[in-house]
């Protein structure tokens, strides 16, 4: 199968482009529906953080340390680089006994516009705290420390990477054929879209009294759910979604348009991938889904925003807008 028409954009009465995809709902029981070719194989990038924070957990280095509901959604984030996320990750290495040359993730300009600012006019250049991956990072090293294991913990044959491939197959209940080296060095597991959405399903139905991975799985939804802004930051659309959702819902982006939902009072796990790798159409793709298995209002003022406002120039005249192709959703 190819990828399936998923998301259009309309100028005037013309259609301009069309957002092509692949996507899966999967449920306690297996695949609900699919658009495109749910075998597809991808990268979900950023959009697997809970899977990788999930040894984080089970090894019991996360309570060892003493992480609170607030860093384990940061183990879990693609953030900002704003205040509230570089101070965090600085006091939790801090607590490690570590610091900011510890991290391996590389650093680049802040997302966050204040942030950016800041740095720019005062001619200084960004550290490995702005990185968006910088929280995961902390993770990562945590459960360095607390394996006891060497420094370079974003190499393949570390124990930390070790432990999350293992957890990575597991979830995914796919091996993985084979990885990439993530934006922030460390290495991406890839996956199917299915398997993507099984993990996802997974997380959604884990039972916060059971097993040790369950436990761990609930915990890092949780988290996420009720710190969206730990997770991306203000005007990022994990955020925005989380918010409208009531702290109910965990969603989560990857780079190159990847998009995943862990939906617990539905019991459903959601997983897509735009093939052209258009942010502007994987978040409206979500939505639509989070809107067509009730996790998110259809009235709420962040449908408009990712899916059915109007376009504007500007002068903010209407130009267009976004439509969701025949067929989808």
């Amino acid at each position: 199968m190819t990828a399936q028409p998923m998301v259009e954009l309309w100028r005037g009465d013309m259609l301009e482009s069309v957002h092509s995809g692949h996507a899966v709902v999967f449920g306690a029981s297996g695949i609900v529906e699919t658009w495109g070719d749910p075998e597809t194989v991808i990268f979900p990038r950023s959009s697997c953080k809970m899977l990788q924070a999930l040894p984080l957990l089970e090894s019991g280095a996360a309570d060892a340390a003493g992480l609170s509901e607030r860093q384990l959604a940061l183990a879990c984030a693609s953030h900002q680089g704003a205040r509230i996320h570089t101070e965090a990750v600085s006091a939790w290495l801090a607590d490690l006994g570590l610091g900011e040359p510890d991290l391996r993730c590389g650093a680049h300009m802040p997302y966050d516009p204040d942030t950016n600012k800041t740095l720019l006019c005062s001619d200084t250049a960004p550290c490995q705290l702005h990185n968006n991956c910088s929280g995961k990072h902390a993770g990562f090293l945590t459960l360095t420390r607390h394996l006891r294991a060497g420094p370079d913990y974003v190499e393949l044959g570390h124990p930390v990477q070790i432990a999350v491939k293992s957890a990575f197959e597991e979830i995914t209940g796919v091996p993985s054929p084979g990885h990439g080296i993530d934006g922030c060095s460390a290495p991406n597991f890839a996956t199917t879209v299915t398997g993507l959405a099984r993990a996802m399903a997974f997380f959604a139905t884990a039972n916060p009294e059971g097993a040790t991975r369950d436990r761990a799985a609930a915990r890092l939804t949780r988290a996420m759910a009720a710190f969206p802004e730990m997770v991306a930051g203000e005007g990022r659309a994990c955020t925005n979604l989380m918010r409208a959702m009531g702290g109910r819902t965990a969603v989560k982006t990857g780079a190159e348009a990847v998009f995943v939902a862990i939906l617990p009072d539905q019991k459903l796990g959601i997983a897509l991938k735009i093939l052209d790798g258009a942010t502007r159409a994987s978040e409206a793709a979500i939505t639509a889904l989070l809107i067509k298995y009730g996790a998110l209002d259809a009235r709420d003022p962040m449908v408009g925003k990712y899916l059915t406002n109007p376009q504007r120039n500007c002068r903010g005249l209407a130009t267009g807008g976004m439509r969701l192709a025949p067929g989808f959703a």
